[in-house]
């Protein structure tokens, strides 16, 4: 059966960002609920980034974030702002990672194909790391986000074998 692809750049972005997630999910699926909270032997001051539970609790937050962006920069001031939340099992964070997926499809319901390219810097996101970018800049930088945070899971199972 072929691939069904959605139409243009916002299509184009989300196929690829469903496949990020996807491919996050294949990664993760065996493992159990004690490895998910195993601190790793990694040094780093970064509380994102201690657990395999840390680092999926922190791609979903983003992946909320980054709509929450959006939204505002978009006039709709009262867009709450997510709250951390940290699941117990695999199966928690594959339903969580799958309504942030279905959130970010409603959320770009809402962005005309022309919204996505903005080269006026002046009308950009600013970002909370301080970066701007226009819809486009910021989804491929959601994409890369979470197959950046997929590699680090990878090297964490890798490195307790």
């Amino acid at each position: 059966m072929a691939a069904k692809f959605r139409k243009g750049v916002k299509g184009a972005l989300l196929d690829e960002y469903q496949n990020a997630v996807n491919d996050l999910k294949k990664n993760i699926s065996d493992i159990n609920e004690t490895d998910l909270k195993i601190i790793s032997g990694h040094k780093t001051s970064n509380k994102d980034c201690v657990s395999v539970q840390s680092v999926l609790t922190h791609v979903v937050l983003c992946g909320y974030n980054y709509m929450t962006m959006i939204d505002i920069h978009k006039g709709n001031s009262d867009s709450p702002w997510p709250k951390r939340v940290f699941f117990n099992t695999i199966k928690e964070y594959n339903s969580a990672l799958d309504r942030m997926f279905d959130h970010t499809v409603k959320t770009f319901d809402k962005v005309a194909e022309s919204e996505m390219y903005e080269p006026d810097p002046a009308k950009k996101i600013l970002t909370g790391w301080g970066q701007l970018y226009d819809y486009e800049q910021l989804m491929e930088h959601a994409i890369v986000h979470i197959s950046r945070h997929r590699r680090q899971i990878q090297k964490f199972i890798q490195d307790r074998k």
